[in-house]
């Protein structure tokens, strides 16, 4: 065994921009190549953003611009501007800033001096200019390396504020591209917890009247039970209704920053909700009756907040200032006052929520002999189940690695065991399925219990009661790219969309991609996921490589899998439209309504022709297989 000498040459420091750049993932999360909405991309353009908030909040400033041409990104908003003498310290020295001070920036969200800097560490070209008091100045970075520098002020006819443009690097964001539907998204939301903001994007202007009414309003995927129930006091804002879905939503913030994960906030709403109902029915209803289909949005501002990760997305704190009231109680007594004053001074409101609770709770009294049945078959299949090999880290526990769990729902015996073989155990499970899944479209909850492998999922999932519990933050469905692995996707969705919306809602549901070709000679090997990337390696590797064409999981051996399920792991994630009715849609695609979908299938199906073009070794069972996803899909029983 070699030896490793420890001498003083073995201590190095790090300045601030190799430390970002070398643990990216500490202040950004995920790098991404921006086709998720947590990927990296998103987080250097929330922490521009913030200060430009910061300033509105302030009372400075009432339009922040945002053009982006899907790589570099121009905000500019119209506040103080950085003091011009400190351009350079704020731009790139790590625990530089005003938010330190808790009278200028009491409630803000970037408070450890760190954001922007990091945007300025991991973009290729980062350019900051301040405009103060008719003068200015600007300097250009290069991966936090200043390049150009203007030592002196001058003179400027431009407005109070500041300039920021940056582009990613793209060795560290690989084939990045901004999504304008992540992009829009994200500012819908800072409009709406900023009112009186105005926010254009490319020429699209986002402003909100009426807060996080409008917010549940364009995020509503049914039509209300009641009208939404928007109350507001010092430093919190709630919005909620019920609708007729199973699970519970939620759209939570916490001095403006969307909390994708919840947190303190969130968990004493939840609670708080429970405990004013009660009170005010008189009635002792089981929390599930009581949130069950609940779709809700709760924004509070809390002094010096203090957060699970530098990416802010799960608040940590339990006060709402240093030594102040408990956010438990803060958000109780708001409730308590609020909330029961709305129900007295609108009692239709009243009922129908009453209404919904009683329907929820005559359902779970249905389940209860079914329930307890399916919990004892579930203890018992903990010891004998093959289906669920599991990982060690789950997202429910205190583990730092837990947001990188992940489960994979795979088809048959030899896609799993080849997931299994490749897989890293302490942060990937795989649950085996027996063939094709039930097609729950208009079944109840009930067959969540009666049906043995839907209810093994639900256990594996740890989403019985809510996804507080949620055991991992991916979940993968990992099916052949055919007919039946097709098929199969959409009848895990559907069970998905059908009772646990809301893990789709949180983006917690994924499809993974694997390559359909692997192309080769003997010394290069490139595997390919469609046809663009098969006619460059075919044209890098150039005559008569070995191609191979896989139709199955089964096919690609645990050495190979590795490769797609490790940093290079290409997922799409299950995304449902804010506007996009859940039962119409699986109406349309799971139902009886066979001429209609034919016509859509027809439509859309293109992909197996294009096979059969371009494809040397295309045969007519292709087109086969195109005609029998058409006969799949329009059978009752099936899909």
């Amino acid at each position: 065994m070699a030896e490793h000498n420890y001498t003083a040459d073995s201590v190095k420091s790090l300045d601030w921009k190799e430390h970002i750049r070398l643990r990216p993932g500490m202040y950004i999360g995920k790098l991404g190549d921006g086709s998720s909405e947590d990927d990296g991309i998103y987080v250097l353009l929330k922490e521009v953003l913030d200060n430009c908030i910061d300033e509105f909040v302030m009372g400075f400033g009432k339009q922040i611009d945002v053009e982006s041409d899907g790589q570099s990104v121009e905000v500019r908003d119209h506040g103080r501007g950085i003091p011009l003498e400190k351009l350079l310290d704020c731009s790139s020295k790590i625990n530089t800033g005003a938010k330190y001070d808790s009278e200028a920036f009491k409630k803000s969200v970037g408070l450890n001096g760190v954001g922007i800097k990091a945007v300025n560490a991991l973009s290729a070209q980062f350019d900051i200019q301040s405009f103060r008091e008719k003068e200015t100045r600007r300097i250009e970075f290069a991966c936090g390396e200043p390049k150009t520098i203007d030592k002196k002020n001058k003179p400027t006819t431009e407005e109070n504020g500041t300039l920021i443009t940056f582009l990613p690097d793209a060795t560290m964001f690989k084939k990045y591209r901004f999504r304008s539907e992540y992009v829009d998204r994200m500012l819908r939301y800072y409009s709406y917890l900023n009112r009186g903001l105005t926010i254009v994007y490319n020429d699209k202007r986002f402003r909100s009247k009426d807060g996080l009414k409008d917010l549940l309003n364009e995020n509503l995927s049914e039509e209300p039970l009641y009208p939404i129930i928007h109350i507001e006091g010092q430093d919190i804002e709630v919005a909620f209704t019920h609708i007729e879905q199973y699970g519970e939503d939620y759209f939570s913030f916490v001095n403006g920053q969307h909390t994708t994960q919840g947190g303190t906030h969130q968990a004493a709403f939840r609670e708080s909700l429970v405990k004013t109902i009660r009170e005010f029915t008189k009635k002792n209803f089981d929390p599930p009756d009581i949130r069950g289909g609940l779709v809700a949005a709760i924004s509070i501002k809390v002094q010096e907040p203090v957060f699970e990760s530098q990416t802010k997305t799960k608040l940590g704190s339990l006060t709402v200032a240093p030594e102040g009231e408990s956010i438990r109680l803060f958000i109780g007594n708001f409730l308590k006052e609020k909330l029961d004053n709305y129900l007295h001074e609108n009692p239709q409101s009243a009922e129908a929520l009453l209404e919904k609770i009683q329907r929820s709770e005559r359902e779970r009294k249905e389940l209860k002999g079914i329930q307890k049945i399916a919990r004892e078959r579930a203890k018992k299949s903990k010891v004998h189940n093959r289906k669920l090999r599991d990982c060690r880290v789950h997202l429910n526990t205190k583990d730092k690695n837990r947001f990188n769990s992940t489960l994979f729902i795979t088809e048959g015996d030899s896609a799993s065991g080849s997931i299994t073989k490749a897989r890293d155990v302490q942060l990937q499970g795989v649950f085996s399925l027996k063939g094709k899944p039930l097609n729950s479209f208009g079944l109840t909850r009930k067959v969540v219990y009666e049906n043995e492998e839907f209810n093994l999922i639900q256990a594996a999932l740890g989403i019985e009661e809510d996804l507080e519990d949620l055991r991992y933050n991916q979940v993968v469905i990992a099916t052949d790219a055919d007919v039946d692995g097709m098929h199969i996707r959409l009848l895990l969705i559907t069970f998905f969309l059908q009772f646990f919306p809301e893990l789709i809602r949180q983006g917690h549901l994924f499809v993974l991609q694997t390559p359909l070709f692997r192309i080769r000679n003997k010394k290069k090997t490139f595997y390919c996921y469609d046809d663009a990337e098969r006619e460059a390696a075919i044209k890098t590797l150039g005559k008569n490589p070995e191609i191979t064409r896989f139709k199955g999981l089964g096919e690609i051996s645990p050495d190979e899998f590795k490769h797609f399920i490790g940093d290079d792991i290409r997922l799409d994630p299950v995304k449902i439209d804010a506007h996009e009715s859940i039962k119409e849609m699986l109406k349309f695609f799971m139902g009886k309504n066979t001429p209609d979908r034919q016509e859509y299938i027809i439509r859309n199906l293109r992909f197996e022709h294009d096979i059969v073009e371009e494809d040397d070794d295309a045969s007519s069972e292709d087109l086969e297989d195109a005609e029998t996803a058409t006969e799949s899909l329009d059978d009752s029983e099936a899909a």
